[in-house]
């Protein structure tokens, strides 16, 4: 253990999420190796994870130079090339369950018997992924939020047969990030993006039915509510595309409370993603 946390980490996809898990790990100590296929794709992983680490030097939180962090930083073709000594792998590929399943199915396959694997889902079953696995006593969700470097929560979600030492392991890693660790019990949308998305959905609601504009929908909850962003604004941060696919799973769950409003569909096809294409529900061009 370095620092509290695994001394070696894995993380299965190097996009804005797995580049923000991978530069907390190594920001507490630890070596770790990200799974990103193709020299063009991993030197872009190296790329976001470096600018988040300067970043954060920049606003004197960084423990150390930038260089000698990112030294620790590997970058592997598929999670079959995981070190074998890597104590934890998180899977942080976008939601699909096949894919997931993929990818967790060969980092088990790599990794020693008494690793830990993590789900990074916002929404999918955990229990569900873990049915695919040889040893589902040693998986757990670990929902890390975006941007991970900033953000303070990580949500723990716990499938029937998760052991509790798994669990555990997993409290002390989230709080040796300097994170708080919430536990949930495995169910469509955990706490977090049950509650996040049907907030987000009825604010798209409003906006299409005229209510008020984005700017004041965002406000009223920042100003009034006290929330850090307003439910559009989120949205556009997290992904239009990515709410919606997370929508459309909890009303196939959880019932017709989560239907997707045409507003978000609408953008979506128009390739309005949010921050990442410039336009969302605000527009950042």
């Amino acid at each position: 253990m370095t620092s509290g946390v695994p001394e070696r980490v894995g993380v299965i996809g190097g996009g804005r999420m797995g580049a923000g898990i991978a530069q907390a790990f190594l920001a507490a100590g630890a070596r770790v190796e990200v799974v990103e296929a193709g020299a063009e794709a991993a030197e872009a992983a190296r790329g976001r994870v470096a600018d988040g680490l300067a970043e954060t030097a920049r606003r004197g939180k960084l423990t150390g130079a930038v260089d000698d962090v990112l030294a620790r930083l590997a970058l592997v073709d598929s999670a079959a090339e995981l070190s074998p000594e890597t104590g934890l792998a998180v899977e942080a590929v976008p939601e699909r369950a096949d894919l997931k399943v993929a990818v967790l199915s060969a980092a088990e396959t790599a990794l020693r018997p008494d690793a830990v694997l993590a789900t990074n889902t916002s929404s999918l079953s955990v229990t569900e992924l873990a049915a695919a696995l040889q040893r589902p006593a040693r998986f757990l969700g670990m929902h890390f939020f975006n941007p991970v470097p900033a953000s303070r929560l990580v949500e723990v979600v716990v499938a029937p047969g998760t052991g509790a030492d798994v669990v555990e392991s997993a409290r002390g890693w989230v709080r040796a990030l300097g994170k708080t660790d919430v536990v949930v019990k495995d169910s469509p949308g955990f706490a977090s993006s049950r509650l996040g998305v049907l907030l987000g959905l009825e604010a798209i609601r409003m906006l299409e039915e005229g209510v008020a504009d984005a700017e004041a929908i965002d406000a009223a909850m920042e100003l009034g509510y006290r929330h850090p962003m307003g439910p559009l604004r989120s949205t556009d941060l997290v992904g239009l595309d990515v709410r919606l696919a997370i929508a459309e799973y909890l009303a196939s769950t959880l019932g017709e409370r989560f239907t997707p409003p045409q507003l978000l569909r609408d953008k979506v096809a128009a390739g309005e993603l949010g921050r990442k294409t410039g336009r969302g529900f605000h527009d950042y061009s």
